[in-house]
């Protein structure tokens, strides 16, 4: 039994992409240590992840990384509390590295396990620093594999309100940026670029699939860029190769305008449907800037104003933080899973 002034230290572990990770929190919000293996470097030459390569890095990966953060978190493995694990959504393959480690140091170790749905977890790396906010809240998780917004009322049960149909944003993202032969990953580079482009150059279509949906659907702007750039019946000549730095500019910065003019829309329903009084935000692409200053802009004109609360960049991309610190109030609620647990790719 612990005492009120005694920690709870939750060990977390995510893979469910391409970052193996590793963290340890106390009581949800202290971080002990965090760290993040990437593999960006592996994937950039094919222009994505690729599911088999990602399985083989995190397979390298997961122990040392397990390792590390628990030496910097100054702890020893025996005052470990419980062991939390992202078993959804994700790759399969992927989340199999994960789930198999966590589970094989529960068993070892004697620990709790505790399962971790990878989308709920991007919510609180936007509450980590603070709990000085008003329910309920709309909360808008936009990443490379998701789009998806919920009203959050409480961490253990937020309920969805929409999710994407086809491409998420950041998805989408990705795919404009081989359109327009930019770096892997897609979105900084469009972002970048994206700063020295007119936003108003190209009309590019904001798929609202009707006046109260609050699903997504990025599939349609994706090409629309795609015909721009090849012509309507994809016979034409590659413009991309005789544009010139400017207009690819004004390509990246007209789309990166169209996505956010859907995800600040869609978030403004779903904040109006429940009467919202706080905005969450994480995910990849959430470290946009452009978005959080559209974001930021809606809710100081929001009458009244919404609070907004947005996760720091370095806990935007997928992190174990994130994991552990969701996982404290699952620990809290006794809500452990067994050594039967598995991955499941969608959540």
């Amino acid at each position: 039994m612990h005492t009120k002034t005694e920690s709870i230290n939750i060990l977390g572990i995510e893979t469910s992409c391409d970052e193996t990770a590793a963290a340890v929190v106390a009581n949800g919000n202290v971080v002990k240590s965090s760290v993040v293996a990437s593999q960006g470097k592996l994937h950039e030459k094919y222009g994505g992840v690729v599911p088999e390569i990602a399985s083989r890095a995190h397979i390298e990966n997961i122990y040392p990384v397990v390792a590390e953060a628990i030496e910097k978190s100054g702890i020893e493995s025996e005052d470990i509390d419980a062991i939390a694990v992202a078993n959804q959504p994700g790759l399969t393959i992927a989340l199999m590295v994960g789930v198999t480690a966590a589970k094989t140091l529960a068993l070892v170790w004697e620990k709790p396990l505790i399962a971790i749905n990878h989308l709920h977890a991007h919510m609180q790396s936007a509450i980590l620093t603070t709990g000085d906010f008003e329910l309920p809240a709309a909360a808008l998780i936009v990443s490379g594999g998701h789009t998806s917004v919920y009203n959050y009322r409480r961490p253990l049960d937020p309920k969805l309100l929409g999710a994407t149909i086809d491409d998420a944003a950041g998805e989408a993202f990705d795919k404009v940026a081989i359109i327009l032969k930019l770096p892997y990953p897609g979105g900084p580079e469009i972002e970048k670029i994206a700063k020295e482009g007119n936003p108003q150059a190209i009309n590019f279509p904001r798929s609202m699939l009707g006046p109260d949906s609050l699903d997504f659907s990025f599939s349609g702007i994706k090409t629309a860029v795609l015909y721009y750039c090849h012509g309507q019946d994809m016979k034409g000549k590659n413009l991309i190769d005789s544009m010139s730095r400017r207009q690819i500019a004004d390509v990246a910065a007209s789309f990166q305008a169209a996505v956010v003019d859907v995800l600040l829309e869609k978030t403004r329903r779903a904040a109006e449907k429940i009467n919202a009084r706080t905005i969450l935000v994480g995910g990849g692409v959430a470290s946009n800037e452009n978005l959080r200053a559209g974001l930021r802009a809606m809710c100081e004109s929001s009458s009244p104003p919404k609070k907004l609360l947005i996760a720091p960049k370095h806990y935007c991309t997928d992190n174990a933080v994130m994991v552990a610190s969701l996982a404290y109030h699952k620990f809290k609620a006794r809500a452990f899973a067994d050594l039967s647990l598995e991955p499941e790719a969608s959540g």
